[in-house]
């Protein structure tokens, strides 16, 4: 029996949900983190295109873990009525779904880092927590570059500050903003909800689990001994439909130097050394 649940961003094997349920079933992980179905955002389906995903994803065996969401992934001065809508609408999402959770974001807008953003952010972020009250679904705010909740102190206050709002603990994100994910995991853990496996260089060159400098076999370890449950593979080992629209930034940055001959070659290769690493523990 293997010491966690895994969980994956299939939409990294294959934009088509038909080869993404085939992925998660041939490298036995159960659960999906829902991010692009069919090359179209998680936050866009329609409800009706939302319970024929989930039908399709439950008869291939795979319950939604977490919805994976942009929200949170706008500017602070974009206009927060449009983005409490999404909300709202990937919440009704989630709970056609039957996920545990959703992740999100907390606002970009580095030039206004500063009390007066922090006041903002935590505003968005609490009406986001007030619409999920009562709904038995976590909201999860990931560690992210170039948004408010960019270092563990930011991330900490902010689910200290807003109630019903727990952490996603993504080590590349934190190597990328220059964090210690050691210290940054003695911040966070006993907020974090789960984890994303992705692992990173010091350049910010993203690469295997345990292959780069994010301390991923010590927190996955401490993951377990405390009792967490989930870990969603986000491998971003290969450009894959969506990546520079996600990331911010060109995929030929983010990837690493080895390449793979399709995003499925890379998700298993991904798969393949969380494993090993779990292996080790």
């Amino acid at each position: 029996m293997e010491k966690l649940k895994l969980s994956a961003f299939a939409d990294e094997a294959s934009a088509a949900l038909s080869e993404q349920i085939k992925a998660l079933n041939d490298n036995d992980i159960p659960y999906i983190e829902v991010r692009g179905v069919d090359g179209k955002n998680v936050s866009s389906l329609t409800l009706a295109e939302a319970k024929e995903t989930y039908q399709k994803l439950k008869a291939g065996g795979i319950s939604v873990y977490s919805i994976g969401s942009p929200i949170g992934k706008v500017r602070l001065g974009d206009d927060f009525e449009n983005e409490l809508a999404r909300f709202e609408h990937t919440l009704e999402i989630a709970r056609v779904m039957e996920a545990s959770c959703i992740r999100l974001f907390s606002f970009f807008d580095a030039s206004l880092l500063g009390e007066g953003a922090r006041e903002a952010v935590i505003t968005r972020l609490t009406a986001f927590a007030d619409r999920a009250k009562d709904s038995g679904i976590v909201l999860c705010h990931e560690n992210e570059k170039g948004i408010y909740g960019d270092t563990a102190e930011r991330c900490l206050d902010i689910v200290s500050t807003v109630s019903g709002i727990k952490s996603v603990f993504d080590p590349a994100n934190f190597v990328q903003c220059g964090v210690d994910t050691a210290k940054a995991w003695e911040l966070l853990k006993d907020t974090v909800q789960y984890l994303h496996v992705k692992d990173a260089l010091a350049d910010g060159t993203v690469v295997p689990a345990g292959y780069g400098i994010g301390n991923l076999e010590a927190i996955t370890a401490d993951y377990i001994a405390r009792g967490g449950k989930v870990a969603t593979l986000e491998p971003h080992l290969h450009a894959f439909t969506g990546l520079s629209a996600l990331s911010g930034e060109d995929a030929d940055r983010i990837i690493g130097s080895r390449r793979f001959q399709n995003g499925r070659e890379a998700f298993d290769y991904a798969v393949k050394c969380y494993r090993e690493l779990l292996a080790r523990i």
